[in-house]
């Protein structure tokens, strides 16, 4: 697409998330920032389906919710000037198939109301190479036509085409490179056949598995076994229903494991010390009571940990899964159980750590934090509490609830979460996000190792200020003692820098390259650490079977005792 010189347009985002309106849709499209006036309305024509002959008008709503009118270059970069100024998460475009009879009038079949919020639901259609996915639920066991994983959980597990009908993850879609086909008929917005179950939710009937179909139509799921439909009054008894088609975990329930003791607790869910009867192996089990599971985004929380603990297998530093289950009541993730404790508690016990030490923990994190990166991934609870030691002493993230999957180079996202003293600034002022707030998360961790405490732990002269008003008067620089010469250069002003564009590994191209030449890990072998050939500095103590002595006595002295299924005994003796 041709780029306009000398435009403001030059000094904005690379694409803008578009939300145009038109007949009771919503279509999202992401477009490249330096498009003309032109391009734009080719552009929303081709998303919305309209006719080339029929005119078109074009309003957006600006600051104060009123519908402004896009007819010029000039409106047209006033437009995308405020939408990067408000960091909004998308220029809302209400599309019309004719024009104003005369100029300040409405257009045939406007109706204002609609440029009230809330007041109607616009059904959501997601444009990507020419395909224009909407979220369904799935009535059988369906495969994503991107990475062939099967798509599983409650509610609108997937996407799908309403034109050649492809099935891919919720995650899955923007990496879509194949353009839409159109097997069948275009299906325009607004004119596909809905079916809807009894909560609102799409439905999609899956086709016949005819083998002679395969060829033409974008399914992975032919020659797979036809599940009966569930209807929704058993969501929360067969929550992420998915879990048993990994392959590895179909043969394994609760009773194939001795229970031994609590090794940690969360909001949603326990973590159990166990071991797998059959071959003596000892792992940690995390076990998530459905009850807790109820709207959408608790269950897209539990997909997106599923997903990640199995990408996270595959590389050193991260804690991977071995297998996964459920019962009526509760969902079972298997995984590798880490005996060295996390840094939180051996922190409690050495207030700081040497340099040396802590050098060696933020490389093998940047490389942990590299990978989910390059997968797509923004981990978003980086802290003390999540970085484990292995016996040995090398160091493995964990718990991945909070992750956010589908995120390509530039893009980002906009749920504010996190742990406070960790979460970044962009977060705190309601901007959209990256990448970015990982780096920011590990530049306070880093902080944290050195001086034993956090960054945040501060008298002020304003006993009401709290942290989040301190970091929003950008003072975070001056909390840094400038005498330590490890904190200014491992922390400051590059790691904990208050705009995510000059924070250190937040450039798209060059990011984890900049950090690896940081005078601060100047000394690191980043090949020999990759391949854990580097010693680690600290080597825990176990003293027992388990290393249960690196973990807190608030959890290892719970009872192991689950509440029993009404048709399933989920009780386990304590296992010394």
């Amino acid at each position: 697409m041709p780029v306009r010189n000398g435009s403001m347009m030059d000094v904005l985002a690379e694409y803008v998330k578009i939300k145009a309106h038109y007949g009771g849709d919503m279509l999202i499209s992401d477009l490249d920032s330096s498009l003309t006036f032109s391009e734009l309305c080719e552009e929303v024509r081709e998303m919305c389906g309209v006719r080339r002959e029929l005119l078109i008008t074009l309003k957006w709503i600006d600051d104060e919710g009123d519908p402004c009118t896009i007819s010029s270059q000039m409106e047209l970069d006033e437009a995308f000037r405020i939408y990067s100024r408000n960091k909004r998460s998308g220029l809302l475009l209400h599309v019309f198939p004719s024009i104003p009879e005369k100029p300040g009038m409405p257009c045939p079949g406007e109706d204002k109301s609609i440029y009230r919020r809330g007041a109607r639901r616009w059904r959501k259609l997601y444009r990507v190479n020419g395909h224009l996915f909407q979220a369904k639920r799935f009535n059988r066991k369906a495969y994503c036509g991107h990475c062939s994983e099967r798509i599983w959980g409650l509610g609108r597990q997937g996407y799908r085409c309403i034109n050649c009908r492809l099935l891919v993850h919720k995650r899955c879609h923007k990496l879509v490179p194949l353009s839409c086909q159109r097997h069948m008929d275009p299906v325009m917005p607004s004119q596909e056949p809905l079916v809807d179950d009894k909560s609102g939710d799409d439905e999609v009937e899956l086709p016949p598995e005819d083998p002679e179909e395969t060829d033409t139509m974008p399914f992975l799921a032919h020659n797979r076994k036809v599940d009966k439909p569930e209807d929704d009054s058993k969501d929360l008894k067969a929550v992420v229903d998915g879990m048993e088609g990994l392959q590895i975990s179909e043969a394994l329930g609760l009773a194939d494991f001795d229970l031994i003791r609590v090794i940690g607790r969360g909001s949603y869910a326990k973590v159990l010390l166990v071991r797998l009867k059959k071959n003596e192996h000892i792992y940690a089990m995390k076990v998530v009571k459905k009850e807790l599971v109820h709207d959408d985004e608790d269950i897209d929380w539990v997909q997106t940990e599923k997903h990640v603990f199995e990408q996270a297998s595959t590389n050193p530093f991260l804690v991977g899964l071995h297998s996964c289950f459920q019962t009526e009541s509760r969902l079972f993730l298997v995984i590798e159980y880490v005996n060295g404790g996390d840094l939180m508690f051996h922190m409690q016990r050495q207030r700081k750590l040497p340099e040396e030490h802590a050098r060696f923990y933020a490389a093998e994190i940047c490389i942990a934090l590299n990978f989910l990166h390059e997968k797509g991934i923004i981990y978003r609870d980086l802290k003390l509490d999540n970085v484990l030691l292995d016996q040995d002493g090398h160091i493995k993230l964990t718990d991945y609830g909070m992750c956010k999957e589908g995120i390509r180079p530039g893009d980002t996202t906009s749920t504010f979460c996190g742990t406070p003293n960790y979460i970044a600034p962009e977060i705190l002022r309601g901007e959209d996000y990256g990448f970015s707030v990982d780096w920011w998360a590990l530049g306070v961790l880093m902080f944290e190792m050195m001086a034993g405490r956090s960054p945040f732990d501060i008298i002020t002269d304003n006993p009401d200020m709290n942290t989040e008003e301190y970091l929003f008067q950008g003072e975070i620089l001056n909390i840094i003692p400038h005498s330590d010469t490890r904190l200014t250069a491992s922390c400051g002003p590059g790691n904990i820098s208050m705009d995510p564009k000059e924070r250190l590994g937040c450039q798209v191209q060059t990011g984890f390259t900049d950090i690896k030449s940081h005078t601060f890990f100047r000394s690191i072998d980043w090949d020999q650490l990759e391949q854990k050939q580097v010693t680690p500095p600290f080597k825990p103590q176990i003293t027992d079977d388990y290393g249960l002595d690196n973990f807190d006595t608030q959890f290892t002295n719970e009872p192991v005792q689950l509440t029993p299924d009404d048709d399933v005994s989920e009780t386990a003796e304590l296992n010394n």
